[in-house]
């Protein structure tokens, strides 16, 4: 295949969303291209700002928290998906976003507004919240919540 039938389908790919430097040459390797064509073509879109990493953990971060994900869960998905560290700590630093507060309403979207009764029912609730990827002390936060204020 060519190279302006990679670049096309590269730029096809973005045109739908972001996607991190991983994903798309990941995505452009299944479609048979050389693994050189596509770091090349991937290093061009990079250099003029059509493929951005930071960019895309934004955009990831908001969608994910969206969706009642927490922090620690997002930081771990988008490593999987080859953004570097340093790019993760800056999108969590620069979003504004209260985890505790979050943590609070995915809580009771799923198990009401009312604190559980006994210990095997806060176990439960404890570990979807850790499964949703928050911290601890979010977690704990979350049942310190008084529904009689409004």
């Amino acid at each position: 295949m060519t190279k302006l039938s990679l670049k096309a389908r590269a730029m096809n790919l973005l045109a739908r969303r972001e996607h991190s430097i991983k994903e798309l040459t990941t995505k452009l390797l299944t479609a048979e291209f050389e693994i050189d064509d596509i770091n090349d073509i991937i290093s061009k879109l990079t250099e003029s700002d059509l493929q951005s990493d930071s960019r895309f953990a934004e955009d990831y971060l908001r969608y994910r928290s969206n969706r009642g994900f927490g922090s620690q869960r997002i930081r771990q998905e988008l490593k999987e998906r080859g953004v570097a560290d340093d790019i993760i700590n800056a999108a969590l630093k620069e979003a504004d976003i209260d985890w505790f507060s979050l943590a609070m309403t995915v809580r009771c979207r799923r198990f009401g507004e009312q604190s559980p009764d006994d210990y095997k029912d806060r176990a439960k609730q404890q570990r979807f919240l850790q499964y949703r990827g928050f911290t601890h002390e979010q977690i704990t936060e979350s049942f310190n919540t008084n529904t009689d204020e409004k």
